[in-house]
């Protein structure tokens, strides 16, 4: 149920939700792939190994620009018949340092969007990263002023859900998850007793590719075309 005043909670992505993100990393692996240069494996060959090497990266340095260049050089060392190089680890880091460079590019409509949902109801950013990474993106952003709270947690699963739930004593009925990511923002709100917005992004990283859960009873599960879109149901 919505609070007296209609009021509910949205809890809401950031990267390719709110901003665009997963394109810079693409374009990095593009650069990678393409100076790799392999004689042997295709392109599409090469991104298989790398999309396994960040899977396990991610376990152990979590996500962020260091995991991912730490990815980026483990799949040189695998791939390359030519002995790597000091000169030659600090080429391949640069790929993914570059990132870091590059301005905010907030979506369409977002700002907009936010400043109308904001005066109906309660926002919360949630998003996951290296935190020092996160923050600097809210920041440039110039979108904090939309939210009364800022999380920024390692992962995103059921659990995480959960703890959000108590920390700001949520009413799950009235609490919906907003975001781009079946795996990390749509099936683990659903499974946590939250109702979901999905806002499909053309460049979602492969990895939080999965399948859509579909909304147990009592629970919602929206799928708009575009974030402006929130304001035709909220």
């Amino acid at each position: 149920m919505r609070g007296e005043n209609g009021a509910q909670t949205l809890l809401i992505d950031a990267d390719d939700t709110l901003w665009e993100n997963n394109i810079y990393f693409e374009r990095a692996i593009a650069k990678f792939i393409s100076f790799l240069d392999h004689r042997e494996h295709s392109p599409e060959a090469v991104r298989l190994v790398l999309n396994d090497v960040e899977r396990e990266s991610i376990v152990k340095h979590g996500y962020g620009l260091h995991s991912f260049a730490h990815s980026l050089v483990e799949t040189f060392e695998k791939l390359s018949v030519d002995p790597v190089t000091p000169e030659l680890h600090e080429r391949i880091r640069s790929f993914a340092h570059q990132i870091a460079d590059h301005p905010i590019e907030v979506l369409p409509g977002v700002p907009e969007t936010l400043q109308y949902l904001g005066e109906r109801h309660h926002l919360i950013m949630l998003t996951k990263g290296n935190p020092a990474e996160q923050c600097g993106k809210v920041e440039r952003s110039g979108l904090k002023e939309y939210f009364s709270a800022v999380e920024i947690v390692a992962e995103k699963d059921e659990s995480t859900y959960r703890s959000a739930i108590a920390k700001y004593a949520l009413s799950a009925d009235s609490t919906w998850m907003v975001g781009n990511s079946p795996k990390s923002d749509i099936n683990p709100a659903l499974a946590a007793g939250l109702h979901a917005v999905f806002v499909p992004h053309d460049n979602t990283w492969i990895l939080e590719h999965e399948d859509l859960a579909g909304a147990p009873p009592n629970q919602r599960l929206l799928v708009v075309e575009r974030f402006a879109d929130l304001k035709s149901h909220f």
